[in-house]
């Protein structure tokens, strides 16, 4: 008997045709008869249906009545601004450690009362357990149980969801909306992890399976699994966390220094007092030793994770390793990333990746590999 969790989604998989795989402890569908290929140039063209309900959900609701008391508390776990996070905006963020590490990436929606949570699978029980031990003299802790979520991704995504709830096309990226439907109350953000235009959707249990069969009578909505999902974020340069963050690396290795705004830098007036806020601003003003950067191997064969990285085509130390890598289906060549040295880190520099006792070049790459569609 397999021990591991099924969403409330894993029958309709099955009648899909889904091909099911472990995954963060749920067994999920890592592909359906379309295949890993068309199912990713299906979702560029069309629109992608995604279960991501193994995710975590979670509520902060501030005892005192004032999100911004929930906001100033969730800053204290996270290098993010939240206090500027306007009702009906959702903003991504990091938990990290004493080290300075990241413990999980998160979304973090303001929906006026209370933030919304989104969290990693796999870290969503240590992360309630964190947010427990941390802010429960501030906030109401609820774990949403209740709730699948499902992602609708690509340019014909925004026709499919109005079909539904027609409020969705005055949102913008990173717009949060709550709409009545005939399935129930629909959390609904204006985001995703393709780099397409397109939505993740919070939808009552009872409802999960009727709402995604609705989406799924539309022309040109599929079903899409994990494999394509992994291939379009990719291509998105968007990180997977376990394999291109950890606990370890902190948010300005990981090049994702883009989301601590100056209000928490040196400085600012909210500067620090998160946890590894020493070694993480000493990296913001210094540079960091390493960094995650975009790799374009030459030829066809994708340079996978473990890959080691050096500076020359024979000897000499490895000065970096490949997090995730495949074949990218719409820019027609693999595509990798992975951390190198900061001193070998810049665009169009020329490295090596060893595949089968074999250097092979690669060069270092702007990311996004091909250009996001988000609604702005």
């Amino acid at each position: 008997m397999s021990d591991l969790k099924r969403t409330g989604l894993y029958d309709l998989h099955v009648e899909l045709g889904g091909k099911m795989v472990p995954f963060a402890g749920y067994d999920m569908p890592v592909q359906y008869p379309m295949g890993v290929l068309g199912e990713h140039l299906h979702t560029r063209e069309r629109a992608g249906l995604f279960d991501v309900s193994h995710m975590g959900q979670i509520l902060l609701t501030p005892k005192s009545g004032d999100v911004k008391d929930a906001m100033l508390a969730l800053e204290g776990l996270v290098p993010v601004s939240l206090v500027a996070l306007a009702e009906g905006r959702q903003r991504y963020g990091i938990f990290t450690n004493d080290a300075g590490g990241i413990s999980d990436d998160l979304m973090i929606a303001n929906r006026s009362d209370h933030l919304f949570l989104v969290v990693n699978a796999a870290c969503k029980d240590a992360d309630e357990a964190h947010l427990r031990a941390h802010l429960s003299d501030v906030c109401e802790i609820t774990a949403v149980t209740d709730r699948a979520l499902l992602a609708l991704q690509g340019p014909l995504a925004e026709d499919a969801l109005a079909t539904i709830a027609p409020d969705v096309r005055a949102m913008k990226f990173m717009d949060v909306l709550t709409v009545e439907t005939d399935f129930g109350e629909l959390w609904i953000s204006r985001s995703g992890y393709s780099g397409e235009d397109g939505f993740e959707v919070s939808v009552p249990n009872a409802s999960a399976v009727d709402f995604a069969r609705a989406l799924l009578a539309i022309d040109g909505v599929a079903p899409i699994g994990l494999g394509a999902r992994d291939s379009l974020r990719l291509e998105a340069g968007l990180c997977l966390y376990g394999s291109d963050l950890d606990d370890t690396t902190s948010p300005v290795e990981g090049n994702i220094a883009w989301a601590i705004q100056k209000v928490r830098r040196a400085g600012g007036d909210r500067a620090g007092g998160f946890p590894g806020a020493d070694r993480i601003l000493s990296e913001l003003e210094n540079g960091p030793a390493r960094l995650r950067v975009g790799l374009l191997p030459e030829g066809r064969a994708p340079m996978r994770a473990g890959t080691q990285v050096f500076a020359q085509a024979a000897g000499g130390e490895a000065i970096g390793t490949v997090t995730s890598g495949a074949f990218g289906p719409s820019i027609g060549a693999p595509l990798s990333m992975g951390y190198v040295a900061t001193d070998h880190s810049a665009t169009g520099t020329a490295l090596w990746g060893e595949v089968r006792g074999k250097r092979l070049p690669v060069t270092i790459a702007d990311m996004p590999f091909r250009p996001s569609t988000y609604k702005r």
